[in-house]
């Protein structure tokens, strides 16, 4: 590891105790997240392919300046958490892109234009509820809008945490059907 990638790193919990989180403070993405939860998926995208060599990292998120790391239950999170930090360093140091541009492309052309509706949708969620979800180390994404039904995609430390229906319910749908009387309810898939 070298001197410039040092002190670059900072670990942060979050509310989902098999979920760490990982600052980093240069970019890794423009914008978005890339979900990877099998290593098999990950095989184009150098950072998220060499934390899945890490023993018991199960899935990993890249954000524009973190990535969350989610833990096997059969996990040693302090032997994690040391390969987590040499992995990142690693990557840092060599300079490769973080994640594989085709996958980014894949996710931006799912964000096509639908309507007024879906629009504001996505808007809310794009602009207030990301980037609150962000600082506990996950993402969510816009999946549909059906029969009054938003159905979100939760990902990172929100996609198994304990408090995530609260979360759910309580912030997103609430905000949601505040500001448009169409959502009757908001629902994780």
């Amino acid at each position: 590891m070298n001197a410039q990638s040092q002190d670059l790193i900072r670990l942060e919990f979050t509310p989902n105790p098999s979920t760490l989180k990982y600052v980093v403070a240069r970019p890794l993405l423009p914008r978005g997240t890339a979900n990877f939860t099998e290593k098999a998926a990950a095989e184009t995208s150098p950072l998220p392919l060499r934390l899945f060599e890490v023993d018991g990292v199960k899935a990993v998120m890249v954000g524009p300046s973190f990535v969350t790391v989610t833990m096997a239950d059969e996990a040693d999170a302090a032997a994690l958490n040391d390969g987590v930090h040499a992995a990142l360093h690693a990557h840092l140091d060599a300079g490769e892109h973080p994640v594989d541009p085709a996958v980014l492309e894949q996710a931006a052309a799912a964000n096509a234009e639908d309507g007024p509706v879906v629009s504001r949708i996505k808007e809310i969620i794009e602009e207030e509820i990301r980037p609150a979800v962000a600082m506990d180390g996950g993402d969510i994404s816009f999946e549909r809008f059906q029969d009054g039904v938003v159905y979100v995609f939760m990902k990172g430390a929100c996609s198994s945490c304990p408090s995530s229906t609260a979360t759910l319910k309580m912030g997103i749908e609430s905000r949601l059907r505040e500001e448009l009387p169409e959502v009757v309810e908001v629902v994780q898939i």
